[in-house]
């Protein structure tokens, strides 16, 4: 410590000051405090080594440093880092310039859209531009302040490059207020020039000083709350749509208590599919286009619809085909301003659990009608039958997915958690999967990010160590990301990673039939010279020796009942183990009766693009604004 006038000052680097400073940070919610920024993914080159790097290797104790394979994977095991810790606590990944930090754009992408924090520092090139062009260095000629790591102002919430180290005080700060805001946060990045990371600087001692981020809990304003009242009062068909907000906010208690005081029926969004346990006796599952016969029938009678922490996407609202009823209203109930004030609804911008309560309070005597909640519990039931069904289908030689869904729920422990983002397996679980527990589906369906299922089981695990975490990845998001098996493997955390291997992208084969396309570039196949298409045999992949090589056991389930043997072995294991197993694409899980806008060719000389454009002409008429009348 040295002292600069009367302030006492240490000389770091800007690398190294950054990274004490990180070390500092805290949030606070509800009286627990825990570290904002607990350890730094990094993958590094000329860009990053010689700052951030040597901060990380001399400030141990500081920054634990976690090595990855993949710079989008590690911002994806970031992020589902923080959405395990409710964004009450992240990680940092840092790249190196060029190629190394534009490959976590992607990343930035999914922090963003699904609301959840994580800090992003890219090298950059040199700020005092001494031996410009460099290696990997954009050269704009109508903008010399232009680098490539600009592609990430779209993408993240907070945005800025450090061009001096005393630039550091001020944008430190407002970086760790976003992280840190819920109803701001996302992707923050601070650009780090490699020549402003080595630099050094006086940095004043109160920088780093024990900084305790206080996370509120606002509650709504009594005029809105005023407004919310009067319209559930006189609702006769009202319907919960819990979305993601309900959970980080940890309000998963409050919304179960509410929705038994009040009988109002709870369905669930993909985000917000734990919100409320299997079996309560308000809960009607998963809505919109992936969800079940039961909580969509439900919607389409609604009159008014609350939704808690929902951002509305297409996919909960069938893509504004499914809440039916000319005169539905809605009340949103949402911390982020943004959300809340969707489809014109009354806006309660407030936290989900104090939200909640004040609405509980205000609504003391009043529920459902009798008659509409035994309307939701014999749908409820009905669907509850569909999808035993559709767990013993019995389909051989291969099983359907769906029964490798219901033997993997018949094996896992309430706390252990299911992990998957993109293809077909994701709209199956939102029908069919049971949760027990709040933090136990984790499933990225925001940016439906291929790639994302193996890098997010380990920063699940990395976030809640003592759960069984079991990752259902289909051989297409296996082929696009798979590296982060050997960073399990170093880090000694295990996964259960079950490979569905259908030879093909299911979900969007599906998806080319529905438009008329035949399922086209939809399977792995060698092309055929007589058709000129990728229609041919089978390819001889074999994702399950890949998965060896990268330092998992791996179990080659034949079939159902060997299924059900090798996931009990891989659940007994110490070590992280692959499951491969073989299932039928062509077999679908259960239907949820509601459509999604994907436009169809409008002229085709196929026959089966033009029926499909018909059919597709017939659902956009039932398309509609949603926007929630004004009172009169």
């Amino acid at each position: 410590m040295t002292t600069t006038g009367s302030r006492p000052t240490r000389r770091l680097t800007t690398a190294q000051a950054l990274v004490a400073f990180l070390a500092q940070q805290y949030t606070e919610r509800d009286g627990v405090e825990q570290r904002l920024i607990e350890g730094c993914f990094g993958i590094f080159g000329h860009g990053n080594i010689a700052g951030l790097g040597q901060a990380l290797l001399e400030r141990p104790d500081d920054l634990t440093y976690h090595q990855a394979r993949n710079e989008q994977a590690m911002v994806h095991a970031a992020v589902a880092y923080a959405r395990t810790r409710r964004r009450l606590s992240t990680l940092a990944c840092t790249a190196s310039v060029g190629p190394g930090s534009t490959n976590m754009v992607t990343g930035a992408a999914l922090a963003t859209v699904n609301r959840l924090p994580v800090l992003l520092l890219p090298g950059d090139t040199f700020a005092s531009r001494a031996a410009s062009p460099l290696l990997q260095e954009l050269e704009q000629p109508y903008a010399a302040d232009l680098t490539v790591n600009d592609v990430f102002r779209p993408v993240s919430r907070f945005f800025d490059r450090i061009w001096r180290p005393e630039q550091l005080l001020s944008s430190a700060v407002q970086a760790m207020r976003v992280l840190t805001d819920q109803a701001e946060t996302g992707a923050v990045t601070l650009c780090l020039p490699q020549d402003v990371q080595a630099e050094a600087w006086d940095f004043p001692e109160e920088f780093f000083a024990h900084r305790v981020w206080h996370i509120r809990r606002p509650a709504p304003d009594e005029a809105s709350l005023a407004a919310a009242v009067r319209l559930l009062r006189g609702a006769r068909r009202p319907l919960i749509v819990a979305g993601g907000g309900v959970i980080h906010s940890d309000a998963t208690a409050a919304l179960a208590e509410f929705a038994a005081a009040t009988g109002v029926p709870v369905a669930v969004t993909q985000a917000g599919k734990a919100a409320l346990p299997h079996g309560h006796p308000a809960a009607v599952g998963a809505v919109g286009h992936t969800g079940s016969a039961a909580a969509n029938a439900l919607a389409r009678e609604a009159d008014v619809v609350i939704g808690i922490g929902t951002r509305w996407q297409d996919f909960t609202t069938a893509s504004r085909t499914l809440f039916a009823d000319p005169e539905v209203a809605f009340v949103n109930l949402n911390i982020a301003a943004f959300d809340a004030a969707k489809q014109a609804g009354v806006s309660l911008v407030a936290d989900a659990r104090a939200g909640l309560q004040a609405l509980g309070t205000a609504l003391s005597g009043w529920s459902a009608a009798p008659d509409w909640r035994e309307r939701a519990a014999r749908l409820v039931r009905g669907w509850d039958a569909v999808a035993d069904a559709a767990f013993t289908a019995g389909h051989r030689p291969l099983p359907a997915q769906s029964e490798i869904i219901g033997a993997l729920r018949d094996a896992m422990g309430e706390r252990d958690v299911v992990v998957c983002a993109a293809g077909s397996i994701p709209g199956d679980l939102h029908k069919l999967w049971r949760p027990a527990d709040p933090l136990g589906y984790h499933v990225e369906y925001g940016f439906s990010c291929m790639g994302y299922e193996i890098a997010g089981g380990l920063g699940v695990k990395m976030a809640a160590p003592d759960r069984e975490v079991v990752v259902l990845v289909g051989d297409g998001s296996y082929l696009m990301m798979a590296q982060e098996i050997a960073t399990a493997v170093a880090e000694r955390l295990k996964l259960v990673v079950v490979l569905v291997q259908n030879h093909g992208f299911a979900s969007i084969g599906a998806l080319s039939e529905q438009v008329g396309a035949d399922r086209f570039g939809t399977r792995y196949r060698y092309r055929d010279p007589a058709t000129g298409h990728l229609d041919g045999d089978i390819l001889p992949v074999d994702l399950a020796a890949n998965a060896a090589s990268l330092g998992a056991d791996v179990l080659r389930a034949q079939g159902l009942d060997g299924f059900r043997e090798a996931l009990a072995t891989a659940l007994a294991a110490e070590r992280t183990t692959v499951v491969h197993v073989e299932t039928d694409p062509l077999v679908p899980a259960p239907g949820s009766d509601a459509w999604w806008d994907v436009p169809v060719a409008e002229v085709s000389a196929l026959p089966s693009a033009t029926a499909a454009r018909a059919a597709y002409e017939q659902h956009k008429k039932a398309q509609r604004p949603l926007l929630t009348p004004p009172p009169a």
